[in-house]
């Protein structure tokens, strides 16, 4: 069972969903094709529920300045975040940050785009 509140509304969810521990190879293709010279997290998301989540957590990346692009897909709990290959990527940064939105990050890949 999770729940959780923004300003204005809330959000209470029955969910059985595991891990999810795959990633949807076309949904990354598609994420990195003009990606050029970066890597990309790639972050299961527990507790995204709704448009808003969405984009608090776009919002919140895109204050990076090595970040290039974030992509929140509600549906299959991912988030793909790239950043400059130049930056020294932090998983438990990105995980801190997920939390300060109100969900849980429960896996963090980080892979290189060349």
């Amino acid at each position: 069972h999770e729940s959780h509140t923004h300003s204005g509304h809330n959000h209470t969810k029955m969910t059985n969903q595991t891990e999810i521990t795959d990633i949807n190879n076309k949904m990354y293709e598609l994420f990195v094709a003009n990606l050029v010279d970066a890597q990309v997290a790639v972050v299961d998301v527990k507790g995204m529920v709704c448009d808003f989540c969405a984009r608090g957590i776009e919002k919140t990346f895109y204050s990076d300045k090595a970040v290039k692009k974030v992509d929140v897909n509600l549906e299959t709990g991912k988030v793909f975040i790239a950043y400059s290959s130049s930056k020294d990527v932090d998983i438990e940064e990105i995980k801190k940050i997920f939390l300060s939105n109100g969900q849980t990050a429960t896996k963090v890949i980080i892979k290189k785009v060349l």
